[in-house]
């Protein structure tokens, strides 16, 4: 066994391409995959709960959305054929899966920016953070990844987060709340959580002060 994670930027597991096939909505996405990225033998159950409960972008939606940890780019894939007027960032680390992202992207003629993290303009704020995160990099990891990607969202903006409840998805709300977010539980299945996340309504000084 090796102790390679599909968080590894340079993954040395052997490639063995593969394709994975679900659907959203009322369109069927094939996608190439690969050894070496997360899920990629089929479509995480967490990510299914997450593209079929939260509440994907529209014809209408422009800005940027953000598929925050890609693999692949399933997340990525539906965001782009849902909001064609946005621009949708895919980042990850782990290079091998952003070239997946690139080669799926060409195949279902979709526009996706597939980048590492600091390959992204500081910039650019996101209207739409969408991720299934890497919980297993460990809690200050995660914390981390949170607090330098949420701040991005514009002031109306909105993050979809998906985590199992046994991998900590109660005390990962709790923790955003203390750092300042609206977290609203948006759904619940298979085990898995649904996270609303957007910015506290700012605090109001009352007249006189």
């Amino acid at each position: 066994m090796s102790g390679e994670h599909y968080f590894t930027a340079e993954p040395t597991a052997p490639q063995r391409q593969r394709h994975v096939e679900f659907d959203v909505g009322d369109r069927t996405y094939r996608l190439a995959s690969s050894g070496g990225v997360f899920s990629a033998a089929r479509l995480d159950p967490g990510t299914s709960v997450l593209l079929h409960k939260a509440s994907r972008p529209t014809q209408e939606t422009t800005g940027a959305l953000l598929d925050l940890g890609c693999g692949y780019g399933p997340i990525a894939a539906v965001l782009a054929t849902s909001a064609p007027n946005a621009t949708v960032y895919a980042v990850d680390v782990n290079t091998r899966a952003l070239d997946l992202v690139r080669e799926n992207a060409a195949a279902l003629d979709l526009d996706i920016v597939a980048r590492t993290p600091d390959e992204v303009p500081d910039g650019v704020r996101f209207a739409e953070i969408w991720s299934n995160p890497p919980i297993r990099v460990g809690k200050a990891e995660l914390h981390d990844l949170l607090d330098r990607w949420l701040p991005r969202l514009t002031d109306d903006g909105v993050a979809w987060l998906v985590v199992s409840r046994n991998l900590g998805a109660d005390s990962l709300q709790r923790w955003l709340g203390e750092r300042g977010w609206e977290v609203e539980r948006h759904a619940s299945q298979k085990g898995f959580r649904v996270l609303r996340v957007t910015r506290g309504a700012p605090e109001t000084v009352p007249e006189g002060d």
